[in-house]
This record gives structure tokens, sequence and C-alpha cells, in this order.
């Protein structure tokens, strides 16, 4: 009851629900006004007919045949009394049946409604709401990073303009808040002020207006924006952004990085702290055919191999790992460390057939160009002919059709990178291709996170999700000093050193076996120590740094806390 009074109150507050709130006392005190006439009305007429009844019979009898119930135990013997009794029936049928209804639906019913769906899409966070990440977009990007950012706990809220649109993402279970992205007041009453972050992640245009007016409440708000059009980041920029993001460039540079031909370089992917993250190719290396044992790459050069790439799949490194010249090493080192890597196995490959890039938009250009800078030729196929820039790097046409694959360059390509934003077009070229080309390195982009599986089965050897690479971009940028993504489901992570491993050596604790997380580092007196000998005690004063994918690092997180 005192719920449902505290909901009346807060219904009566707005303006248009008082208005209507009056329109419906009006007509009920009409409706009630004619009942009474009606009430006195029938006992004149039972005087008139030399009948006498009491004033609630009266009632009675007007109510039963105003609502058309009729029930026939009092009736007139007169022509006047059935005439009388003709037009309470017609009133009650108009006032109880018709009008009634109508008013309560669209006085009282329909705004009570709108008022609990507007409950459910608030236009305000409570003032004391800190620490949190502002969203004023929501698409496949966002709705992964939404993901990371509820596994590492950190408050969240989407901004939706359309009231449909908040309900509809409520009722999927996301945090909404109503309100126009271009009116200052929707981010003063998000605390914008006390956000940890704001990501901008529509169109440039509107991702420019949110900066500016962002802006115009704080200097201070860290605001993360994307970027279609390289035009874009100096405008983004001069808006007030702090942060620019070209995910299609970077989503590009990504797919070059995993290209095993050309120069075998370690290509830094994260970095934490003074400890860098590299992924380099085996292939054309010395390193062909050893284990890591024989390799001997952390006594002679320092760097850490966490793991492998095979087949998109992360899988953590030992002694006897065999480097193949399809082997995508991650490794973690210095610097100065990556460094001498790369002066001791970089090794220019002899010139290549092209590399197959199938996709001219923003992703496969941004591609080509990483693979040029890279010194790799390479060959785009694009239907569109607005979208052809060089000739002497495109083919014209579908690359559905086989000839124009051909032409392009198919049977001879060692890498086919798959670009479209179409997943379905993606996961048919990706098993077109492999059948043509079943030595071929493929690479494919997906869109949707469910079809990274889907194209692995194709029989793509790497395949990079658009959405997590913007996801990842976007989380490492929150400011976090504990943990670092590298990748899809690989993670980088710090934690105080649990007290059951302190004094135990990294062998002796099994932590690999137990957790799949693997030791690489750990802090002492804010001085990163990289090499860590796995037979050597672990002080009892540091701070560990581990990899391994999110799985792992829960049951780490269990095991050890």
């Amino acid at each position: 009851m005192k719920f449902l009074v505290s909901q009346l109150l807060h219904f009566t507050k707005f303006g248009p629900n008082r208005i209507n709130m009056l329109a419906i006392l009006r007509f009920l005190a009409i409706l009630v006004g004619l009942i009474v006439l009606y009430s006195v009305l029938f006992h004149y007429i039972m005087a008139y007919e030399g009948r006498s009844e009491s004033w609630i019979t009266g009632l009675y009898w007007t109510l039963t045949v105003m609502s058309t119930l009729g029930f026939g135990d009092i009736t007139f013997h007169s022509d006047l009394g059935r005439i009388f009794s003709t037009i309470v029936l017609m009133s009650g049928i108009i006032f109880l049946l018709v009008l009634l209804p109508f008013t309560f639906i669209e006085f009282f019913y329909e705004p009570w409604m709108k008022a609990q769906h507007a409950a459910r899409a608030p236009t305000r966070l409570p003032e004391k709401t800190a620490g949190h990440v502002i969203l004023i977009h929501f698409d496949a990007v966002t709705k992964t990073l939404i993901e990371k950012l509820r596994q590492y706990q950190y408050p969240y809220v989407v901004i939706v303009p359309d009231l449909a649109e908040a309900l509809r993402l409520h009722e999927l279970g996301y945090q909404v808040m109503r309100g126009e992205l271009d009116n200052p007041r929707t981010y003063k009453l998000a605390r914008a002020e006390q956000a940890l972050l704001i990501a901008a992640t529509a169109s440039d245009q509107i991702n420019t207006n949110v900066v500016a007016t962002v802006r115009e409440l704080t200097d201070t708000v860290k605001i993360v924006a994307t970027a279609n059009a390289h035009a874009s980041v100096d405008i983004l920029e001069l808006a007030g952004s702090s942060t620019v993001l070209q995910f299609g460039e970077m989503m590009g540079q990504a797919l070059a990085r995993r290209v095993a031909v050309g120069e075998t370089l370690a290509h830094p992917i994260g970095q934490f702290d003074d400890l860098l993250i590299a992924e380099a190719t085996v292939r054309d290396t010395t390193l062909v055919g050893k284990t890591l044992r024989e390799s001997a790459l952390r006594e002679q050069v320092g760097v850490n191999i966490l793991g492998t790439w095979r087949r998109g799949k992360f899988q953590l490194a030992g002694p006897d790992t065999c480097l193949t010249p399809n082997t995508l090493m991650v490794m973690a080192g210095s610097g100065e460390q990556i460094a001498y890597y790369n002066e001791l196995y970089r090794q220019p490959s002899p010139p290549d057939a092209p590399i197959l890039i199938i996709g001219g938009g923003r992703v496969g250009k941004a591609t080509g160009r990483a693979l040029a800078a890279r010194g790799l030729d390479y060959r785009i196929v694009e239907k569109s002919p607005e979208r052809i820039r060089d000739e002497r790097h495109y083919v014209l046409g579908d690359a559905a059709e086989l000839d124009i694959l051909e032409r392009a360059g198919i049977r001879t390509a060692p890498s086919i990178i798959v670009t479209t934003h179409d997943d379905d077009m993606n996961i048919y070229l990706t098993i077109y291709c492999r059948r043509l080309r079943p030595e071929a390195q493929i690479i494919s982009r997906a869109g949707l996170e469910r079809n990274i599986a889907t194209l692995h089965r194709s029989g793509a050897d790497f395949v990079m999700s658009y959405a997590s690479t913007g996801a990842n971009a976007i989380i490492n940028l929150i400011g976090r000093d504990s943990i670092l993504m590298i990748a899809e489901g690989l993670e980088v992570f710090e934690v105080e050193i649990p007290e059951s491993l302190e004094g135990k050596t990294i062998a002796d604790a099994g932590i690999r076996a137990r957790t799949g997380c693997s030791v690489i580092a750990f802090r002492r007196e804010d001085r990163m120590h990289v090499a860590v000998d796995p037979y050597l005690p672990l002080p009892d004063d540091v701070r560990i740094v581990l990899v391994g994918t999110s799985e792992a690092q829960e049951r780490f997180l269990r095991l050890y806390k």
C-alpha cells in the first residue's frame, strides 16, 4: 500500500500527469452529479406513479440501469417512467461503457504505463555516482566492452536518446539512461564530472558534438572517441578528446602483423609499465624446428616466451614446445631485450608473391598500408570502383568469382586476408579460399565474436574480432594498473603475491599446471624484474605479473585469494 501511494505521489509530480488527473476528476464529478440527479428524479416519478422507495433504492436502480445490468426487480409502469428509464440507460452506455474506459485509458492508464517505462530508463544517475564509464552508443564494440567492464566490476551506463531503444536495452539487462546526446544537461545528470571515462563510438560527427558538449562541463574527465575518417582525428582532438582511436586502422595493422612472411620482426602489441609484450613469426629464422629449450631464448636474449598462437588459440609455451614455420610467438621482455631479439633473428624474406586482401574498405586499405610498411606487396580485390585508389594494387571484381581471384593471384599468394564487414561473406570466402589454396595462410576478420569459432572451422588460421579489438583498446585506456589485454581472451595481470606462494619457487608451486597462468615478471619497490628464474623462491614483498586467458585468471584468483 505504501508503495502504491509513493508511486501515485511520484506520478502526480509531473505537470502533464497532474492535468490528466484533473481531467479524470472533472469527468467523475459529472458522472456523480448525473447519478445523483437520476436518483432524485427516480423518487419524483415513483411518487407520480403512487409508489414510495428509499433513497438507497433510488441509487441502486440508477446504477443497475446505467450499467445495463438491469435486474428488473424495480420497474416503472407509466410511459413517463419508461422514457426516463431509456434516457438513463442510453446515458449510462455513453458515460460508463464508452467515455469512462477511454477517459481512464487516455488520462490515467497510458500515462501511468509511460511513467513505469520511464522509471526503467531513468533520465539521471544518483548524485553519489562516481568512477563509472559513460557510453553514448550501443553497437558490437560497446557490447563487448560492457562484458569486459562487468568482468572487472566497473560501473557503466549507456546514454540512449530514444525511449523504446532504452527499454529494449533495459530488458536485455543493460544499464541505460535516457538523454539527448547534444544536451549538456544530459551529461550533468549522468555525473560526467565524476566519471572514470566517456567513450564516444558513434559517427564522427556525433562523436565531435558529444566531446565538445562534455568539455563544456569538465576539462578533466578522460574522453575516448573513435574516428572513421582520418581527417576526423584532428577535429576530435580539437573538440577536446583525450584519445582518438581508429578501429579500422588498428584492425588493419593487427591483421598485417599476423602475416607470416616478410621480415621476421617482433612487433610490440602491448606494454605493462617497462614490460613489453610482442609477437614474432618463426618463419625463415634459425628457430624453425627447434624446441624452446633448444632455442635458449631466455638465456641468450632474456625474453620470456609466453605462448604461441595456433589456429587462433593461445597455448602456453613449455620447454618442449616446437617452433614451426607457422608458429606465432608471444614474448615478454624489456625494450632492450626485444630490440636485441630483432637484431639476432631479423631475416628479410626473399621477394614473394603478393599477399591477397579481399575487401577494399577501411580495414582492407589499412591492412595494405601496414603490409607496405613491412615491404610486402599486396593485391586488394574490391568490387566497388569508387574505392579503388591505386590500380597497381587493386583488382576490380567480386571475390566470389574464381576468375577474379585467379587474376588477383590466389594460386600463388602465401597469405590471404579476408577483411569485409559481413561475417556471412567472410565465412563463405574463407571456405572458398581454403579449398582453392589448402597450403596458404588465411587470416579473417570477424564482426561478431560468436562467429570467431565458425571462421576457424571454415579454415581460417587466425581470426581477429573487430568488436574485441575495439573493446580491448578502450578498456586498456581506462587507466588500470593491474590488467592489460593483449589479444582476444589473453590478459596480463598483476596481483599481490598470495601468502601461499611466498617463499616457494614457480616450479614447485605448479601455478601453470593448476591454473593455466604463467608468471612472467614481478615488481619490487616500483621496479619491474622481467627475468624470473622458476627455480628461485619468490620474495614475500612483491607483486607478481602473470599471463593467461580470462578463465585461467579466474582460476588463479579463486585458488590463491
